[in-house]
């Protein structure tokens, strides 16, 4: 199996920098923001915000509640991007590799956010990871309502 790449992306008003600072200072913010896709977001090694920092997302995808363990490769200040790699939880009995790169990016008055999933396939009979990406563009305008409204 080869590594095949599925791409979104969203235009946002909330604000790129907000949203690139939620997602790798304080992810454990996005439930408070996306309740009904997001349950909760837990550190369990190293320091919020720093390349290495593992973390367990509880979230509820296609109506079931399911888990991700994820470590954090890199962090680009710069240009707004964050790569977590799932290490653990339920993509990983379908993907033998999975790496969510989240990158935002101003284009006129426009902030886009772009989702890129780096992916290979356990075998050929698994789907591509398209509601997932519905999933994490649902994310996405949750976050961006929140912070419109408040």
């Amino acid at each position: 199996m080869s590594v095949q790449k599925l791409s979104s992306k969203t235009v946002i008003k909330s604000g790129g920098d907000v949203f690139h600072e939620i997602f790798h200072q304080r992810p454990h913010h996005i439930s408070d923001m996306s309740p009904s896709n997001i349950q909760s977001v837990d550190l369990h090694e190293g320091d919020w915000g720093t390349v290495g920092f593992i973390s367990s997302w509880n979230y509820n995808h296609e109506g079931k509640q399911k888990v991700a363990k994820a470590v954090v490769e890199s962090i680009d200040e710069e240009n707004k991007t964050v790569a977590y790699n799932v290490i653990g939880g339920d993509l990983k009995e379908l993907y033998k590799t999975f790496i969510i790169h989240l990158h935002v990016e101003t284009e006129g008055e426009n902030d886009i956010v772009t989702w890129t999933f780096e992916y290979e396939k356990l075998s050929e009979d698994v789907e591509d990871p398209t509601s997932f990406m519905e999933f994490a563009t649902s994310v996405t305008k949750d976050i961006e309502k929140h912070h419109i409204t408040n």
